[in-house]
């Protein structure tokens, strides 16, 4: 989701936002083919400071998601909370990057993409193999069943079945 806020009158000891609607979070979890929920409601705090050639942007998030494990594919509330401070530099219209640039001027006035920076920072702060549990047994690979809710009818593998004759070799 793009929100743009302006930063024209933004006062020199600097300005708080907080953006609590959730559709910050929701559109783009679709849009990217996101697997998961808000849990409990997001909400991001942003702290913009103005300096020479540039903004100090400092914020946290926190809230959760409900999430698919892994390991079990269950579903599991994942906490979401992380704090983060970057310097925004302004940059030419004229620069190569200036497409991915997080400020930009409009009739002479900068603008900061605070949706994309806190998309970013959100999917910085979603787990790398979201587990529901340190412990979580995961599927069957024979059955698919869920180990965590208890045992399967499968026999236990016993290893690559190519390498079966190997078994029955005896060493004297």
């Amino acid at each position: 989701m793009t929100l743009w806020i302006s930063l024209k009158d933004l006062p020199a000891e600097g300005q708080d936002f907080t953006f609590t609607d959730q559709s910050l979070w929701t559109e783009p979890m679709q849009d990217f083919g996101v697997a998961g929920t808000i849990g409990t409601p997001l909400e991001a705090n942003l702290y913009i400071v103005p300096q020479d050639e540039g903004f100090l942007v400092t914020g946290s998030m926190r809230g959760s998601v409900i999430i698919p494990c892994d390991s079990c594919v269950e579903d599991y509330e994942a906490a979401i909370e992380t704090q983060f401070d970057s310097f925004e530099e302004l940059t030419p219209a004229d620069d190569v990057y200036a497409d991915e640039c997080r400020l930009r001027m409009v009739h002479k006035a900068p603008e900061f993409d605070a949706g994309g920076y806190l998309w970013e920072h959100f999917m910085l702060a979603l787990p790398l193999r979201p587990v529901c549990s340190p412990g979580c047994k995961g599927l069957c690979p024979q059955c698919g069943a869920n180990r965590n809710l208890g045992a399967c009818d499968c026999g236990k593998e016993e290893g690559d079945p190519r390498l079966a004759v190997l078994r029955k070799l005896k060493l004297s």
